[in-house]
């Protein structure tokens, strides 16, 4: 009786401290036309952590909204990239929950997603402390770079060599190098 009861407290824990959407996204670049998103809310720790499962394209984000940082992996390009969150832009965590919630198992409709751009600082980061210890945990021991959210409409410079992460078609996230060789 006791394992029960300590098994349903811990499973009540994990339930109310965090919760994970699969939606479906369409990828032309993956055979077969389709992957996935992973949506992963804690609540505890103040974090969404978002998967895209689609073959090379690849790639996973960590919204860290105690320390107001986000990094994005790149699993093709074997680099992680640090940018301030812009908090006008991107969804509160009680906002990314409801539309994660609403996405699940739905096509894309409604209005464009937000589009944020950023610049890609070719220097690499050594001491990944000042992001916090979620996102030092994330990118640890990959090339790591810092990118500056470029203001107003997107400029044509960059549009050559950029990552774009499209997020449950609400946000879309383009990190742009001013080179091949940057990314």
């Amino acid at each position: 009786m006791k394992f029960t009861v300590v098994f349903a407290g811990l499973l009540g824990l994990l339930i109310a401290s965090g919760f994970s959407y699969i939606i479906n996204s369409n990828n032309e670049n993956n055979v077969g036309g389709s992957g996935s998103q992973t949506v992963s809310i804690n609540n505890q720790h103040n974090v969404a952590n978002v998967d895209s499962n689609n073959g090379w394209g690849s790639w996973n984000t960590l919204w860290d909204y105690e320390n107001s940082f986000a990094a994005t992996r790149v699993f093709s390009k074997k680099s992680c990239i640090v940018h301030k969150m812009n908090q006008n832009v991107m969804p509160s965590l009680q906002e990314l929950d409801r539309l994660a919630k609403e996405q699940k198992d739905k096509e894309p409709e409604g209005a464009p997603p937000k589009e944020l751009m950023f610049s890609i600082n070719p220097t690499r980061v050594e001491d990944l402390s000042p992001f916090g210890a979620k996102i030092a945990g994330m990118c640890q021991g990959i090339p790591t770079y810092v990118a500056e959210e470029i203001p107003g409409p997107n400029q044509p410079l960059y549009s050559q060599n950029c990552f774009t992460a499209n997020i449950l078609w609400i946000l879309k996230l383009s990190f742009c190098g001013t080179s091949e060789e940057t990314y």
